[in-house]
């Protein structure tokens, strides 16, 4: 018995006595860069070394959901073995999710076949007594490792979906109370009931095989927890219950039963707006809606309580807002830190058995629902996108490019140099639209661009007159040409200056904070979504005809219009302009790093360095170089393959006045003053323009890097500890 369940805490054996012992870890998927976890591709060599990174976090706990491949329980055995404080497991068996929606009956054989052997396996796999066939979605092969002794405790199954339980209650009504060896319940749902089977079954399979026992929980989570919430806008997210305490251990299961939880600041729509939490004061003497929500969950179990998942996400995109900015995306490394170490410390306040931040690794093949229909589902994997806040969740970053082959936005210019991408020298070209020889800073001199795995970038040189750079007096641009026949065909700013194919989205540099990309509105996948398929915006007739002049700001989407049922609050519909451009250094290794910039500007060298989110040109799958194709016509499924992109650059004196507000702006760039390539009998032809040209790939370069805001936990898992 390598642990029990103590009165608040789970409890290791130490030095001849019981010791509480307060879990600090990290979730671990079975993914890396270039692969879905049923692929499960991690090498030997990866996990030591993630090993003891983790180890040299202080952290002494890693959960993992699902069977890794025979090198996970190989190196954690190595590690441990030598470790002077070994990092323990908990270990789930995943159930398919898929197959319990569709059946809706957690009791089928359909979900329930595969399980149960896969339940003995997962015994098996721990004492090192396993041999397992090769199986499509499944890691296989010779389990030889004994790892039971660093095995904490098991954590079974999934986030439930609560359509599935309320049916499976209904389908199963009556079902008789479980009296096992190890557990029993008391009126217990149907569905409690097979959540206390599947505990019954591995405890008794690992005891007859192995004479072992261990800590059990099983996944659960805010949606279905034990309390009701009156300010939950959506029926599905309070609608059943799965509460651990209908399910008790019995005598002989000496080690114990826990209760396991996700737990997010944002989500829920609840967790903003429950009036009790709200009004819950931490130990800071701060209102805290999380450490309210923590309050109320620990008073309502009668076990420890492990929050199995927390955290935030270091990511360019935004999937839900939380009242206090602990927001499911657009966060900076540190910022994300500094957030994850708040929770924690929530966690350990409000007499949780311990805490486990999701991630340890990001997870390039996961999707986010705001813009999940915007990318090619099979080749997620092979690319980063920025914009998908579920990617970003690590402490360990998956960076593009090989290690020291990559482009940074910090104004330092020697990485392009070193990476030979070429730098155009136009800045004498006879195709230069005239510019007033005083004001030489409006004129671009050089340009160059290039691509990887997560960014588009762009290097632009500005002139030199011994003055320093005025954006109040100088706005830039690069006009995109994304997809052939598509986009704005009038140049903004010019004298009915035109283009022969049309331009698909502006990159506007203007003073920080004003920064922005434009799509051409009939190409912008949002409006499409949101006004012309869901009406949940307005209706604007000019977004569905071709060249009709206008851009919009590029945006996501982050809730529906919601009623607060207890206050009858109405909330909007939500979202925010993620086409923002924020302007900082953008390298890691840079004292003032900040991992959301998009813009650098060396304002001595007058150099202006940029990277892009692909996603953020409508592209679904950059390593094949499919793009979003005409929307209009085929709907958000529109894909069409592109030989490249083409670009032109050109600077704008800016406009007077702007029309529209912050909510919505309106591209008015202003006086053209300078252009290249310069237009020929008044036309701005493709063909002269800028090719971004790009190599396809099936394996994508990456390399691995700690974030920020694993320093930050490393810190605070070194500070706390139980008295």
């Amino acid at each position: 018995m390598p642990a029990r369940t103590g009165e608040r805490y789970l409890q290791a054996y130490r030095d001849g006595a019981w010791q509480d012992m307060l879990i600090k870890g990290v979730n671990m998927g079975v993914a890396n860069p270039g692969h879905f976890p049923g692929e499960t591709a991690i090498t030997k060599q990866e996990y030591a070394r993630w090993f003891k990174q983790i180890g040299e976090m202080h952290a002494n706990a890693i959960r993992v959901y699902t069977l890794h491949p025979p090198a996970f329980y190989e190196a954690l055995k190595e590690y441990n073995d030598k470790a002077d404080e070994p990092v323990m497991v908990l270990h789930g068996v995943w159930v398919d999710e898929e197959k319990l929606v569709e059946t809706g009956d957690a009791y089928s054989e359909e979900v329930n076949g595969e399980l149960q052997r896969e339940l003995r396996d997962m015994v098996n796999v721990i004492h090192g007594k396993a041999e397992l066939p090769a199986r499509p979605g499944h890691a296989s092969g010779k389990y030889g490792a004994d790892v039971s002794k660093y095995v904490l405790g098991w954590v079974l199954g999934i986030e439930w979906d609560p359509i599935m339980v309320v049916s499976t209650n209904e389908k199963r009504k009556g079902r008789a109370q479980l009296d096992g060896t190890y557990f029993k319940t008391e009126h217990a749902s149907p569905f409690e009931i097979w959540v206390a089977q599947l505990m019954e079954d591995v405890a008794v399979y690992e005891m007859d095989t192995y004479k072992w026992q261990r800590p059990f929980s099983f996944t659960n989570w805010v949606t279905t927890d034990p309390m009701r919430h009156p300010s939950e806008p959506t029926h599905k997210e309070d609608l059943v219950s799965v509460d651990p305490n209908a399910i008790l251990a019995k005598p002989a299961l000496r080690s114990g039963y826990f209760a396991s939880y996700h737990v997010y600041p944002y989500y829920p729509e609840f967790m903003n707006y429950e009036k009790k939490y709200a009004a819950y004061k931490d130990f800071r003497g701060e209102f805290n809606g999380y450490a309210g929500y923590l309050n109320d969950l620990k008073q309502a179990h009668r076990m420890p309580v492990l929050v199995a998942e927390f955290g935030v996400p270091a990511s360019r995109g935004m999937t839900h807002r939380n009242v206090k900015g602990w927001n499911q995306g657009f966060l900076s490394e540190a910022e994300q830190g500094a957030i994850n170490a708040r929770l924690f410390e929530d966690i350990y306040r409000e007499g949780m058995a311990g805490g486990l931040v999701f991630s340890w690794q990001d997870e390039w093949f996961k999707r986010t629902w705001n813009n999940m229909d915007l990318d090619n589902p099979d080749r997620r994997p092979f690319w980063s996108n920025a914009q998908t806040s579920e990617q970003q969740f690590g402490l360990l970053s998956f960076d593009p490019n090989e290690a020291g082959a990559g482009l940074y936005v910090d104004g330092d210019t020697k990485d392009w140099e070193k990476a030979g991408i070429p730098l155009l020298d136009i800045g004498k070209t006879p195709l230069v639209q005239a510019v007033d020889e005083w004001d030489a800073h409006r004129r671009i001199e050089r340009v160059a661009a290039s691509a990887d795995e997560r960014y588009v970038y762009f290097r632009l040189d500005f002139g030199k007159d011994g003055r320093p750079f005025d954006w109040k007096r100088t706005r830039a641009a690069i006009l995109l040409d994304t997809i052939p026949g598509q986009g704005q065909r009038h140049l903004p700013g010019s004298d009915g200056l035109e283009t022969d194919d049309g331009i698909d989205f502006v990159i506007d540099i203007a003073v920080p904070g004003s920064s922005r990309i434009w799509v051409d509105s009939y190409y912008d996948a949002f409006y499409y979504q949101y006004a012309h398929m869901l009406k949940m915006i307005p209706i604007r007739e000019e977004a569905a005809i071709p060249n009709n002049g206008s851009f919009y700001p590029i945006r996501l989407a982050l809730n529906k219009e919601l009623t607060i049922p207890d206050s009858g609050l109405k909330l909007p519909f939500d979202a925010y302009e993620t086409g923002l451009l924020r302007f900082g250094n953008g390298n890691p290794a840079s004292a003032d790093y900040d991992s959301l910039a998009d813009v650098f500007f060396n304002e001595k060298e007058h150099v202006l360095e940029a990277r892009i989110a692909w996603q953020l040109l409508n592209v679904k799958d950059p390593s094949t170089r499919e793009v979003t194709g005409e929307l209009w016509k085929d709907g958000l499924a529109a894909k069409q393959n592109v030989p490249d992109f083409k670009f032109a650059v050109a600077t704008y004196k800016p406009a007077d006045t702007v029309q529209g507000d912050s909510s919505e702006p309106v591209f008015a760039p202003g006086t053209l003053t300078f252009l290249y390539p310069a237009a020929r009998e008044g036309k701005l032809l493709v063909a002269d323009m800028i090719p971004l040209e790009w190599q396809t790939w099936e394996r994508p370069r990456f390399h691995e890097r700690l974030k920020q805001s694993y320093y930050v936990m490393k810190d605070l898992f070194g500070q706390i500890r139980l008295p």
